[in-house]
């Protein structure tokens, strides 16, 4: 998948994620981590289906983005609760 929809993706991801979750931090923090999730998420789904799901901007590409937030999400609330 191309950046530009990898961007637009976890975009939709982020905001989905945001709210979602109704996390404490501002916005632009979660768009990131959508971002960041729309990466994670495709390395996921191919190490675990042996195949990247992230294929365009469809449905489910948006679906593993915002399951790759959402970790990326629990695991910053987990780093963050502990200090």
């Amino acid at each position: 998948m191309g950046w530009f929809a990898t961007l637009v993706v976890g975009l939709i991801a982020g905001f989905l994620a945001h709210l979602i979750l109704r996390t404490k931090t501002s916005l632009i923090i979660d768009l990131v981590m959508g971002i960041a999730g729309g990466f994670l998420g495709g390395w996921l789904s191919s190490l675990v289906l042996g195949n990247n799901l992230m294929s365009g901007i469809n449905i489910i590409s948006i679906a593993v983005a915002l399951v790759g937030a959402i970790i990326l999400i629990l695991i910053v609330r987990l780093i963050t609760h502990r200090r």
